[in-house]
């Protein structure tokens, strides 16, 4: 008979819920830490945003955790946004039955998940998890992890648990990029993480830098005009959630200048839009202040707004040899196990250019892998893939795609691996080779 475990599962949510639910099925004793007050994590949408427009610091008290826009829909149709079992497609969780389903819809039906799969009994609200450690380092498969926690009465309590599943999230932590000159800016700089609405951004020039892309995002549709101002926005990026968020200060600003790290063959005026420009990415701000781009132009602006995407952040883990590296966590095995832990410790959810909410499950570990908590780790699979299957695939002739963030690329070796689909193109020991 399999032996039950105490699991601890850190974060409530898509990917916590459904982790705590599987766990459950396997007859496990689930205790599921959320630092906030309700479950949903990122679906959690706020009207708040931090102190520090640039969200320097995570840990900071009444930092904001959700990075959702008022106007939020997603761009997956509510067909791959539930889990097995409990799908959303054909409900109307919060009365909006639209394809494309907005965050409160998507929040309900979270809300409703965990009440329907029986795992809400089983989360600590405003219960935040400090540190993690292992118990007796080097047992492996016999480990135990202690968790310190933080109660919402402030003090502070450690417990023991068989094994921990780590599911905090990664669009909360903003990344920043470098941008040569800015100690010069005299204007204002904010990150996505705390864009809410557009109208703060009436008669102001903008600066949005979205180099990296923040998978929650809208999908196309007609914004409410509000006042047009006399000012202008530089919008810098093309993810998705970026030219969203420039679309909606369009209705409100003069001019929006977008800047693209990839933009070759689109710099000029956007069609479409009476306001709107391309340019390749910022090259500096100049000294008197102005942003300048690679092509040459320069436009001056009093905001700039960083859709740069998130930073992986885990100051709880207390792991020796486990890092984090240009947003490549590792090293894991498939994206969940590290070598040194399987199958005591988990990540659930960390790639992310991915659907955030069906891939959550589909990443949990299963019968297919043969790897469980509680039952024997694929010890040789795992040390093969110490480099967390990187390396592995470059020796087999996979190309690179993604640089070192290819753990999260959507890339079709990254996500056939996950699902253990066998790589295809031939050539010796490629076929069925362990991935990442």
């Amino acid at each position: 008979m399999r032996r039950r475990a105490e699991v601890a599962v850190v974060g409530a949510g898509a990917a916590g819920l459904v982790a705590a639910r599987e766990l459950l099925r396997e007859g496990h004793t689930v205790s599921v830490f959320e630092k906030s007050g309700r479950v949903g994590g990122t679906w959690a949408y706020s009207p708040r945003a931090d102190a520090d427009p640039l969200g320097s610091d995570p840990g900071a008290p009444g930092a904001v955790h959700s990075s959702l826009y008022a106007s939020l829909r997603t761009n997956l149709p509510r067909e791959l946004m539930g889990f097995s079992g409990f799908p959303l497609a054909g409900r109307a969780f919060a009365g909006d039955p639209r394809t494309f389903p907005g965050h409160r819809e998507v929040l309900a039906y979270l809300d409703a998940f965990a009440a329907d799969s029986g795992v809400a009994p089983h989360v600590r609200l405003r219960a935040q998890v400090l540190r993690v450690r292992p118990l007796c380092p080097g047992r492996g498969q016999g480990e135990k992890w202690a968790v310190a926690w933080r109660g919402e009465d402030g003090d502070v309590a450690e417990e023991a648990f068989d094994a921990v599943v780590v599911c905090n999230g990664h669009c909360s932590v903003p990344l920043v990029p470098k941008i040569r000159g800015i100690n010069k800016w005299r204007g204002k700089q904010m990150h996505s993480h705390n864009y809410r609405t557009p109208e703060p951004f009436q008669d102001q020039v903008h600066v949005l830098c979205l180099l990296l892309l923040l998978q929650l995002v809208i999908t196309p549709h007609q914004f409410q005009t509000g006042k047009l101002s006399l000012q202008s926005v530089v919008v810098v990026g093309l993810g998705a959630s970026g030219i969203d968020i420039a679309r909606e200060i369009s209705h409100v600003a003069k001019e929006v200048h977008i800047s693209a790290r990839y933009s070759e063959g689109r710099l000029g005026k956007i069609e479409l839009y009476h306001n709107a420009w391309m340019h390749s990415e910022i090259e500096c701000i100049q000294d008197d202040g102005q942003v300048r781009f690679a092509e040459g132009s320069s436009v001056a602006a009093d905001t700039i707004l960083y859709c740069t995407g998130y930073r992986y952040h885990f100051p709880f883990l207390d792991l020796d040899g486990f890092t984090v590296d240009d947003n490549r966590v590792g090293p894991l095995y498939k994206h969940v196990f590290p070598p040194k832990h399987a199958p005591n410790l988990c990540f659930v959810g960390l790639p992310y250019k991915i659907s955030c909410v069906c891939f959550a499950e589909h990443h949990l570990p299963g019968t297919r892998a043969g790897i469980q908590v509680g039952r024997r780790r694929p010890v040789g699979a795992c040390r093969a893939a110490g480099g967390g299957g990187h390396d592995g695939r470059r020796g087999r002739g996979v190309p690179a795609h993604g640089g070192r963030r290819e753990a999260e690329a959507p890339h079709p070796h990254a996500v056939a691996s996950v699902g253990g689909v066998p790589e295809l193109g031939g050539g010796p020991g490629r076929r069925g080779a362990p991935g990442a």
